[in-house]
């Protein structure tokens, strides 16, 4: 087969750029909510975990588009239905690079836990686990009903609590040599606080892959992928669909409820009826092209919305 050269548009198309907007934003609000909660901030770790955060990003999409050519039953989607036959991309080639992407997020991880704690090691290596995991193996995650539980918890609160964390002392999780064995700690009220402020986004993240999966539903049928789409069925996944981000606000509604928000974060209901709207466009078409970006611009507006709203109480606490 003749191949050409994967390009920068194509790259960015291999990567779906949009969704790695979903990566960035989770990443900045771990580290605004170090400075509202905490007050602290370290340029270096921060730095450091954006490269390592958005190289495994890079890696997972791409390397499942990768997982998914190498694995369809169906030669019209190998040709027609994945960029690497639609653009005549070298899937070995495609898969040295993605590769290179991981070896870069697992050697920033490696820093970072020389710059903060053991535990981390565990934290960032079960998420590289998972991310690895969706898409490689037997049985991929991105292919069973638990891939939106797996991508929402990764993304969303791994990536929110690794950029507190790497922020913060003393660390809400440690991990020490003590003679010949390990002594670990946890503070559970921060991992409790972490778990309820990354809600929100946890289920936010988890509805663009259920989106994904639902243009996909005939697609996944032909290829054997069970997921949650096509374990639900087209009309009941449509009618659990919308009431996501009503999940989603009413754990935002709950954080500032239990004081773990500051009292503006209600101001972030001002882009609900966008959001309604977006939901509304999805449920009459489920057409890849067409509406998938509503899921995506949906997670976009909550968290860039949260974003903002954190680092003006940041400011306002600042000149205070």
């Amino acid at each position: 087969m003749t191949t050409q050269k994967l390009t920068w548009p194509l790259f960015l198309e291999l990567i779906r750029l949009p969704t790695k907007l979903a990566s960035l934003l989770p990443f900045a609000l771990g580290v605004s909510y170090a400075w509202y909660a905490r007050g602290q901030f370290d340029a270096v770790n921060t730095a450091v975990y954006f490269v390592g955060q958005m190289s495994i990003a890079i890696f997972v999409t791409g390397f499942n588009n990768v997982q998914d050519w190498f694995k369809s039953q169906d030669p019209a989607y190998r040709a027609k239905g994945n960029i690497i036959g639609t653009a005549h991309l070298s899937p070995y080639r495609v898969l040295a690079l993605m590769l290179t992407f991981l070896v870069v997020a697992c050697g920033a991880g490696a820093f970072l836990v020389w710059r903060t704690d053991l535990s981390l090691l565990l934290v960032g290596g079960a998420a590289i686990l998972i991310a690895v995991c969706y898409t490689f193996g037997p049985v991929p995650l991105s292919r069973l009903p638990i891939g939106e539980v797996a991508s929402g918890l990764t993304e969303g609160l791994g990536t929110i609590f690794i950029a507190y964390y790497v922020n913060v002392t003393p660390y809400p999780l440690t991990l020490r040599l003590s003679g010949r064995g390990f002594i670990a700690t946890a503070d559970l009220q921060v991992l409790l606080t972490i778990l309820v402020v990354a809600l929100p986004i946890v289920i936010l993240d988890g509805t663009i892959m259920f989106a994904n999966n639902i243009c996909d539903i005939d697609e996944d049928i032909v290829n054997q992928r069970q997921t949650l789409a096509v374990l639900l069925g087209h009309d009941r996944s449509l009618r659990l669909y919308p009431w996501l981000p009503v999940a989603a606000f009413a754990c935002l509604t709950l954080g500032v409820g239990l004081r773990l928000l500051p009292w503006p974060m209600l101001l972030v209901w001002g882009v609900w009826p966008r959001i309604r709207r977006n939901v509304r466009k999805f449920l009459q078409v489920q057409v890849r092209r067409l509406t998938f970006n509503t899921a995506v611009g949906n997670l976009l507006m909550t968290a860039g919305a949260e974003v903002a709203v954190l680092c003006a109480v940041n400011l306002w606490q600042g000149f205070r």
